[in-house]
């Protein structure tokens, strides 16, 4: 399996409060995929994200139409490290109007 597929699925997934994407926004931390499982570390820019729940939904539906042979998928929400804006992609950053920082 490889990780990239899973990158390039899991970049369907949009963050539905600012428009841009969870691999964008650097909310992903980590994957790890075992046979047809895969673990994903992850967190939100905010722990009063009122949306965890369909963010993980798009996650799910984003990798099981993309890779079929994962049968399995367990996401685990962390705030150690924090979330910050540095973590964002260039893309992401033009896309919510940050130029320069």
């Amino acid at each position: 399996m490889d990780q990239d597929k899973l990158t390039v699925a899991l970049h369907e997934v949009v963050d539905p409060k600012v428009g841009v994407s969870i691999i964008d926004l650097g909310l992903v931390y980590h994957i790890q995929v075992e046979g047809g499982r895969v673990d994903i570390r992850m967190t939100m820019t905010t722990p009063a994200c009122p949306l965890p729940e369909s963010i993980r939904m798009g996650m799910e539906t984003a990798i099981q139409r993309h890779l079929p042979e994962i049968t399995e998928v367990y996401i685990e929400v962390v705030w150690d490290p924090p979330w910050h804006p540095g973590r964002m992609s260039e893309r992401a950053k033009r896309q919510l109007g940050w130029f320069g920082q």
